[in-house]
C-alpha cells in the first residue's frame, strides 16, 4: 500500500502544520495549512475557526471546473461580516493548484477577510504574477489532505440564481463546524 505523507517538506509543507477538520453537510474535508509560508493567511483562517464563525455557513458558490468558495453566508444567503481585511500573501510562492485552499477577495488586492476556496483544478490564473492590482493573485495558504472526494462531490451539486447571486446550489452544502485538530 502506498502512503503519501501530505506533512513532508518533500510536499513542499513543513511538518507540524496546523491540519483543520471541516465537517460538512456531504462529508468531513482536512486542510493542512502552510503556517511557514502562509503565516498571516493562517493566522486569520485559525481565529475564525475558533470563534466558530464557519460554522453553519454554506459553499455559496460552486463553479464546476474552478472552484468551491464559502466561509461568508449562511443557507438564507445573508452575509456574515468578517473582521478586517489582511494583508495578501498570494507572493508567497504557494500555487493555485487542485486540492489548495486559498483566501477569497475583491478586485482590491487586500479584501480578504473570512471567505475561502478551493481549487477543483489547477488554476494557474489566479497566481500571484506581480504587484500589480490585476495580477497580484490570490493567497493559497494550505491544501486539502484528505477529502477531495467531498470536495469533488459539492463541485457537482446543481446551481442556480438566487438573489443576486449565480452559481449557488440548489440543496445547501453547510459547513456543519470547522475545528483545528490537536
Amino acid at each position: 500500500m502506498l502512503c503519501i505523507n501530505h506533512s513532508s517538506k518533500e510536499g513542499g509543507m513543513a511538518e507540524n502544520n496546523p491540519v483543520v477538520s471541516m465537517t460538512t453537510s456531504m462529508g468531513k474535508i482536512r486542510i493542512e495549512l502552510d503556517a511557514e509560508r502562509a503565516p498571516i493567511t493562517t493566522k486569520n483562517f485559525l481565529e475564525y475557526v475558533s470563534a466558530g464563525h464557519y460554522d453553519g455557513l454554506i459553499f455559496h458558490r460552486v463553479i464546476p471546473g474552478f472552484m468551491i468558495q464559502g466561509g461568508g453566508m449562511d443557507v438564507q444567503m445573508n452575509e456574515k461580516k468578517g473582521k478586517t481585511a489582511i494583508k495578501n500573501e498570494a507572493a508567497n510562492g504557494l500555487k493555485n493548484k487542485l486540492g489548495t485552499i486559498a483566501m477569497a477577495r475583491t478586485n482590491v488586492v487586500d479584501s480578504a477577510t473570512s471567505q475561502f476556496f478551493i481549487n477543483v483544478k489547477d488554476n494557474d490564473f489566479l497566481n500571484h504574477r506581480s504587484a500589480a492590482p490585476a495580477e497580484f493573485g490570490y493567497a493559497v495558504f494550505g491544501q486539502v489532505i484528505e477529502g477531495m472526494e467531498v470536495v469533488h462531490g459539492i463541485e457537482k451539486v446543481k446551481t442556480g440564481r438566487k438573489g443576486h447571486h449565480d452559481d449557488v446550489p440548489e440543496t445547501a452544502v453547510v459547513i456543519q463546524s470547522a475545528t483545528l485538530e490537536s
